[in-house]
């Protein structure tokens, strides 16, 4: 697994600074909340850390270590990312479910029927970023975030289609009409579709399925490949419909096709989105949540996304960098050569 800046030095100090930033500003715990902590052996640390400022407010904390679902899944993307059911059953009765694993993998797992439950439930369900101990961020900061994405959410009210273009030659025309926006931001409401925290701001939308239309380039992260930064080689997807009429490459464009080859659903655009942030890092999965740069996925959107109609087994985002996000309708723009317009 990618070690990012988890090695940094970290004193018991910074960790507990950043436990308690993650336990009452994103995830607000109450006494007598029950909350399961799901880690890998990577963060088992950060997360008995968490666990104890849980404690410390009256909480009840279950760590459960899931390596080997994560180790399996990030070496196999059709590898299930269904929980087994002891874990499914710990996330549909805890009110606030704390997702401290590879940051890949849980932005994957946000995609399967137990965290949907889980929200339907009312739980607060989010995953905790990278750099535990290390983030340049404070709460006014998270506030400045969920603000930029409620002003965005309102000026996109109504709106029916968004054109996306991009330096990379992304130009590209989705679809949103009645289609709600998933506010993912990261102060953890109850009900809320999971989002990772504390550094990551994000609109989302599920695309109209059978709209999409245009050539998107994706030069940023791209999930399920087994590239944990950015892609050395930009990927083309020729859109028409809806669906991909090609991906086109090197050698991270193969591994794309292979993986979503013969996937039901996965050769759907599902989602497009957006970041609102001015602190998730560029050059990882959180780069996603960044100001600047626009976000599509292959794959499912009945999971997360309002109104979604698409199922699959996989739901893969690929990053748009410097991207331009105009409203057709209006001429307005949410985004201009990576400048944030709002």
């Amino acid at each position: 697994m990618p070690e990012d800046n988890q090695g940094a030095e970290r004193s018991e100090a910074d960790l507990r600074a950043a436990a308690e930033l993650v336990v009452d500003t994103c995830f607000s715990v109450e006494e007598d909340d029950v909350v399961t902590i799901i880690t890998d052996n990577r963060r088992s640390q950060e997360a008995e850390m968490v666990a104890t400022v849980v404690s410390e407010r009256g909480g009840w904390p279950i760590v459960m270590n899931n390596d080997t679902q994560v180790r399996r899944a990030l070496a196999d993307t059709l590898f299930s990312m269904v929980p087994p059911r002891n874990l499914h059953q710990a996330m549909i009765t805890s009110d606030e479910i704390i997702i401290m694993t590879n940051l890949e993998w849980a932005n994957r797992f946000a995609h399967v029927s137990a965290v949907k439950l889980s929200c339907l439930a009312n739980a607060r369900v989010g995953s905790v970023e990278e750099g535990f101990g290390t983030w340049p961020i404070s709460v006014s900061d998270i506030e400045l975030t969920i603000g930029n994405a409620r002003t965005a959410i309102a000026k996109l009210e109504g709106a029916q289609r968004v054109r996306v273009t991009a330096p990379g030659g992304t130009d590209v025309t989705v679809s949103i009409a009645d289609r709600p926006a998933l506010e993912v931001i990261p102060r953890k409401e109850r009900g809320a579709m999971m989002g990772p925290v504390p550094l990551w701001g994000e609109v989302a939308y599920a695309a109209v399925e059978d709209q999409t239309e245009g050539r998107i380039v994706i030069d940023g992260n791209m999930l399920g490949i087994g590239v944990p930064t950015n892609v050395e080689n930009p990927i083309t997807w020729h859109v028409e419909h809806g669906r991909y009429q090609a991906i086109e490459g090197k050698e991270e464009a193969r591994k794309l096709r292979d993986t979503v080859a013969g996937v039901e659903g996965a050769d759907i655009v599902g989602e497009f989105a957006f970041g609102t942030s001015d602190f998730a890092p560029y050059g990882s999965p959180s780069e996603k949540g960044r100001k600047g740069t626009v976000h599509f996925a292959l794959g499912d959107n009945e999971n997360c996304y309002p109104g979604g109609q698409n199922v699959s087994k996989l739901h893969l985002d690929g990053v748009v960098h410097g991207a331009t996000l105009e409203i057709i309708e209006s001429g307005e723009f949410i985004l201009k050569d990576g400048e944030w317009q709002l």
